[in-house]
Protein backbone atom coordinates (compact mmCIF):
# COMPACT_ATOMS: atom_id res chain seq x y z
CA UNK A 1 0.00 0.00 0.00
CA UNK A 2 3.06 2.26 1.04
CA UNK A 3 4.44 2.13 -2.87
CA UNK A 4 0.72 3.53 -4.22
CA UNK A 5 1.55 6.96 -1.92
CA UNK A 6 4.88 6.84 -3.79
CA UNK A 7 6.20 10.56 -5.73
CA UNK A 8 6.02 9.54 -9.33
CA UNK A 9 10.24 10.20 -9.63
CA UNK A 10 10.54 7.84 -6.66
CA UNK A 11 8.40 4.82 -8.65
CA UNK A 12 10.29 6.19 -11.95
CA UNK A 13 13.76 5.17 -9.90
CA UNK A 14 12.76 2.45 -8.49
CA UNK A 15 11.39 0.95 -12.31
CA UNK A 16 15.19 1.62 -13.23
CA UNK A 17 16.49 0.10 -10.65
CA UNK A 18 15.03 -3.44 -11.13
CA UNK A 19 11.40 -2.85 -9.40
CA UNK A 20 8.82 -4.26 -12.29
CA UNK A 21 6.14 -3.78 -9.86
CA UNK A 22 6.61 0.21 -9.78
CA UNK A 23 6.12 0.51 -13.66
CA UNK A 24 2.70 -0.86 -12.69
CA UNK A 25 1.26 1.28 -10.00
CA UNK A 26 2.58 4.49 -12.25
CA UNK A 27 0.21 2.92 -15.31
CA UNK A 28 -2.49 2.66 -13.09
CA UNK A 29 -2.15 5.86 -11.62
CA UNK A 30 -2.34 7.94 -15.15
CA UNK A 31 -4.34 5.62 -17.31
CA UNK A 32 -7.12 7.24 -16.87
CA UNK A 33 -6.01 10.81 -18.08
CA UNK A 34 -3.84 9.70 -20.40
CA UNK A 35 -6.31 7.13 -22.43
CA UNK A 36 -9.02 10.01 -21.90
CA UNK A 37 -6.50 12.03 -23.56
CA UNK A 38 -5.98 10.14 -27.02
CA UNK A 39 -9.27 9.02 -27.08
CA UNK A 40 -10.34 12.78 -26.83
CA UNK A 41 -8.04 13.35 -30.05
CA UNK A 42 -8.35 9.53 -32.10
CA UNK A 43 -12.20 9.42 -31.33
CA UNK A 44 -11.85 5.48 -31.46
CA UNK A 45 -11.85 3.22 -28.40
CA UNK A 46 -9.82 0.62 -30.31
CA UNK A 47 -6.88 3.33 -31.61
CA UNK A 48 -6.68 5.19 -28.07
CA UNK A 49 -5.81 1.58 -27.07
CA UNK A 50 -2.99 1.00 -29.24
CA UNK A 51 -1.57 4.19 -29.01
CA UNK A 52 -1.92 3.87 -25.01
CA UNK A 53 0.17 1.03 -25.35
CA UNK A 54 2.89 2.26 -27.84
CA UNK A 55 2.89 5.09 -25.30
CA UNK A 56 4.33 3.01 -22.29
CA UNK A 57 6.70 0.92 -25.18
CA UNK A 58 7.98 3.74 -25.76
CA UNK A 59 8.29 4.68 -21.99
CA UNK A 60 9.72 1.67 -20.68
CA UNK A 61 12.11 1.63 -24.13
CA UNK A 62 13.53 5.58 -22.37
CA UNK A 63 13.55 4.09 -18.96
CA UNK A 64 15.61 1.20 -19.85
CA UNK A 65 18.00 2.77 -22.02
CA UNK A 66 18.11 4.88 -19.42
CA UNK A 67 17.61 8.12 -21.30
CA UNK A 68 14.88 9.69 -19.23
CA UNK A 69 15.91 12.96 -17.74
CA UNK A 70 12.31 14.60 -16.70
CA UNK A 71 12.88 14.92 -12.91
CA UNK A 72 9.53 15.39 -11.45
CA UNK A 73 7.50 15.56 -14.54
CA UNK A 74 6.88 11.96 -15.26
CA UNK A 75 2.89 12.74 -16.55
CA UNK A 76 3.69 15.96 -18.44
CA UNK A 77 6.09 13.67 -20.21
CA UNK A 78 4.29 10.65 -21.27
CA UNK A 79 1.48 12.86 -22.52
CA UNK A 80 3.93 14.51 -24.72
CA UNK A 81 5.09 11.09 -26.38
CA UNK A 82 1.21 9.99 -26.13
CA UNK A 83 0.80 13.42 -27.82
CA UNK A 84 3.54 12.70 -30.59
CA UNK A 85 1.98 9.17 -30.97
CA UNK A 86 -1.39 10.71 -32.02
CA UNK A 87 0.32 13.19 -34.73
CA UNK A 88 2.23 10.26 -35.86
CA UNK A 89 -1.14 7.89 -36.48
CA UNK A 90 -2.96 11.43 -37.94
CA UNK A 91 0.35 11.86 -40.74
CA UNK A 92 0.15 7.63 -41.33
CA UNK A 93 -3.62 8.22 -42.08
CA UNK A 94 -3.22 11.29 -43.91
CA UNK A 95 -5.97 12.12 -41.59
CA UNK A 96 -5.88 15.35 -40.01
CA UNK A 97 -9.04 15.41 -36.80
CA UNK A 98 -11.12 18.60 -36.92
CA UNK A 99 -12.55 20.60 -33.53
CA UNK A 100 -16.17 21.97 -33.74
CA UNK A 101 -16.69 24.31 -31.44
CA UNK A 102 -20.47 24.98 -30.55
CA UNK A 103 -19.70 28.39 -28.96
CA UNK A 104 -21.30 31.34 -30.94
CA UNK A 105 -19.30 33.97 -29.82
CA UNK A 106 -15.36 32.11 -29.25
CA UNK A 107 -12.18 34.33 -28.82
CA UNK A 108 -10.02 31.12 -29.27
CA UNK A 109 -11.64 30.92 -33.06
CA UNK A 110 -8.38 32.60 -34.74
CA UNK A 111 -8.20 29.83 -36.75
CA UNK A 112 -10.04 29.25 -40.18
CA UNK A 113 -12.27 26.14 -40.46
CA UNK A 114 -10.16 24.73 -43.15
CA UNK A 115 -8.59 21.19 -42.94
CA UNK A 116 -5.19 22.25 -40.78
CA UNK A 117 -2.17 20.26 -41.69
CA UNK A 118 -0.32 18.95 -38.52
CA UNK A 119 1.94 22.17 -38.09
CA UNK A 120 -1.10 23.82 -37.87
CA UNK A 121 -3.12 21.71 -35.39
CA UNK A 122 0.40 22.00 -33.18
CA UNK A 123 0.17 25.44 -33.45
CA UNK A 124 -3.50 25.77 -32.70
CA UNK A 125 -3.23 23.22 -29.63
CA UNK A 126 -0.13 25.79 -28.35
CA UNK A 127 -2.23 28.85 -28.91
CA UNK A 128 -5.05 27.32 -27.37
CA UNK A 129 -3.07 25.92 -24.10
CA UNK A 130 -1.61 29.40 -24.07
CA UNK A 131 -4.95 31.07 -23.81
CA UNK A 132 -5.96 28.37 -21.40
CA UNK A 133 -2.69 29.51 -19.15
CA UNK A 134 -3.80 33.55 -19.05
CA UNK A 135 -7.20 33.15 -18.44
CA UNK A 136 -5.94 31.45 -14.63
CA UNK A 137 -4.35 35.27 -14.26
CA UNK A 138 -7.71 36.53 -14.90
CA UNK A 139 -9.58 37.82 -10.92
CA UNK A 140 -11.74 34.95 -10.07
CA UNK A 141 -15.33 37.13 -10.64
CA UNK A 142 -13.90 37.99 -14.16
CA UNK A 143 -12.25 34.26 -15.28
CA UNK A 144 -15.93 32.52 -13.88
CA UNK A 145 -18.08 34.71 -16.18
CA UNK A 146 -15.70 34.05 -19.26
CA UNK A 147 -15.19 29.98 -18.51
CA UNK A 148 -19.07 30.23 -18.37
CA UNK A 149 -19.39 32.01 -21.42
CA UNK A 150 -17.10 30.18 -23.60
CA UNK A 151 -16.48 26.85 -22.28
CA UNK A 152 -20.17 26.02 -20.63
CA UNK A 153 -21.83 28.36 -23.44
CA UNK A 154 -24.45 30.06 -21.00
CA UNK A 155 -26.22 32.79 -21.21
CA UNK A 156 -25.48 36.24 -19.42
CA UNK A 157 -28.83 36.19 -18.07
CA UNK A 158 -27.94 32.32 -16.92
CA UNK A 159 -24.73 33.44 -15.48
CA UNK A 160 -26.49 36.57 -13.83
CA UNK A 161 -28.12 33.84 -12.33
CA UNK A 162 -25.74 31.46 -11.19
CA UNK A 163 -23.39 34.21 -9.49
CA UNK A 164 -26.24 36.25 -7.84
CA UNK A 165 -25.26 39.67 -9.95
CA UNK A 166 -27.37 41.62 -12.59
CA UNK A 167 -26.98 41.18 -16.30
CA UNK A 168 -25.05 44.49 -16.35
CA UNK A 169 -22.19 42.87 -14.10
CA UNK A 170 -22.10 40.07 -15.64
CA UNK A 171 -21.70 42.01 -19.01
CA UNK A 172 -19.12 43.92 -17.37
CA UNK A 173 -17.00 41.65 -15.78
CA UNK A 174 -16.57 39.39 -19.29
CA UNK A 175 -15.92 43.20 -20.87
CA UNK A 176 -13.27 43.20 -18.51
CA UNK A 177 -11.88 39.51 -18.56
CA UNK A 178 -11.49 40.11 -22.28
CA UNK A 179 -9.94 43.69 -21.80
CA UNK A 180 -7.56 42.04 -19.49
CA UNK A 181 -6.63 38.93 -21.89
CA UNK A 182 -5.67 41.39 -24.13
CA UNK A 183 -2.91 43.35 -22.04
CA UNK A 184 -2.36 39.58 -20.84
CA UNK A 185 -0.99 38.59 -24.13
CA UNK A 186 0.53 41.62 -24.69
CA UNK A 187 2.48 41.43 -21.47
CA UNK A 188 3.07 37.94 -22.79
CA UNK A 189 4.08 38.60 -26.06
CA UNK A 190 2.01 35.48 -27.24
CA UNK A 191 0.95 35.56 -31.28
CA UNK A 192 -2.22 34.27 -31.44
CA UNK A 193 -2.46 33.56 -35.31
CA UNK A 194 -0.15 30.53 -36.87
Amino acid sequence: MESKLMADGVLVSNYINGNEKSLEILIVRHKQRIFSFILSKVLDRDIAEDIFQDTFIKVIKTLKRGAYNEEGKFLPWVMRIAHNLVIDHFRRNKRIPTFNNTDEFDIFSVISDEVLNVEKQLIKNQILNDVRGLIDELPDDQKEVLLMRMYRDMSFKEIAENTDVSINTALGRMRYALINLRKLIEKHNIILVN
